[in-house]
């Protein structure tokens, strides 16, 4: 079987609640962030996935995932890894939708990126570096990281530009899989929550 990725949004934060673009602010996780972390490592551990012996994990170095990784049972296999650190937003870190709109009518992240942060180039490069290292292994593999940077991962496996993630919303503590389909790139689940229901 070609390889999959199994992507792990972090739980919920006080900013992620509040809709501010949380970036490089190591922001913790809120005590219902912590439950969904635990609910999606028992998901994660019973059938069919029963632990996922042998898939490769990696965390963004960044608390709110490295804690997600660790309540959910993955800490002792998972290896930090900065590709997956959320999108760098510079000027507009801390901010909402919202107060951007009031300084930058029509602003969209997707097409417009971020006055002193990471630009578009850059957090494609990312994600195709996730992607590669995906594919290049001969085993399923399971990240840990942020929003805006596992939609990036998700329209860069389909091949797409980076402008398609803003088409494919993500909550925190989902659970998405990236596989294949005849052959081709495909979204096999996305932004799934079903283990939050208990």
């Amino acid at each position: 079987m070609a390889p999959r990725i199994l992507l792990a949004r972090h739980g919920q934060t006080e900013w992620s609640l509040s809709g501010k673009h949380t970036g490089r602010t190591d922001v913790p996780l809120l005590e219902e962030g912590r439950r969904g972390a635990k609910l999606l490592g028992e998901r994660l551990h019973r059938a069919p996935l029963e632990g996922l012996p042998g898939v490769e994990v990696r965390t963004s170095p960044l608390a709110r995932a490295r804690e997600t990784c660790e309540l959910a049972g993955f800490g002792e296999r998972a290896r930090s890894w900065d590709t997956l650190m959320e999108w760098d937003y510079g000027a507009y870190e801390g901010m909402t939708p919202d107060e951007i709109q009031a300084v930058r009518p029509g602003w969209l992240i997707w097409r417009d990126g971020v006055p002193e942060g990471e630009s578009l180039a850059e957090v494609t490069a990312r994600a195709d570096e996730v992607v590669a290292w995906a594919r290049e292994t001969d085993r399923d593999v399971l990240v840990f990281a942020h929003g805006h940077i596992l939609r990036s991962i998700g329209a860069r496996w389909l091949g797409l530009p980076l402008d398609f993630a803003a088409r494919i919303r993500l909550n925190p503590t989902s659970l998405s899989v990236l596989g294949w389909a005849y052959g081709e790139p495909a979204l096999e689940s996305w932004n799934d929550l079903g283990h939050l229901a208990g």
